[in-house]
């Protein structure tokens, strides 16, 4: 997966927004639903990888088994997962992205989870 595919699979998802929010860093992209981060890219790296919100049980089995999965740079290490693009299948990280974008939606108000669909 691409940086672009990557960027546009982040955007695809319902009611999602990018910003470039830390004046320090300004390479680091962050994806955000309801206000709310659910992964942080640096686009420009390589190589490429991307921290994911993931359910604490997951994120340990996630990495005992795939060695391009590692604990969230720089995040709460029993949340957050950071994960070489390359090193893992397309079609992983897409599922990597949504699940991390499902538990952020999880945690918003009710109202705003029927706004995107997600009840």
């Amino acid at each position: 997966m691409t940086a672009t595919a990557l960027r546009a699979y982040c955007l695809g998802l319902n009611g999602t927004s990018e910003e470039v929010p830390f004046p320090r860093n300004p390479g680091l992209t962050v994806f955000k639903v309801g206000g709310k981060i659910f992964a942080f890219c640096a686009l420009e790296e390589r190589p490429l990888t991307i921290s994911l919100k993931c359910d604490p049980d997951d994120a340990i089995r996630l990495r005992e088994t795939h060695p391009a999965i590692v604990p969230g740079w720089h995040l709460n290490k029993r949340h957050w997962n950071t994960v070489t693009v390359g090193g893992v299948p397309a079609r992983m990280a897409r599922e990597l992205i949504e699940d991390s974008y499902d538990l952020v939606v999880a945690g918003l108000p009710k109202a705003q989870r029927l706004r995107l669909d997600r009840p």
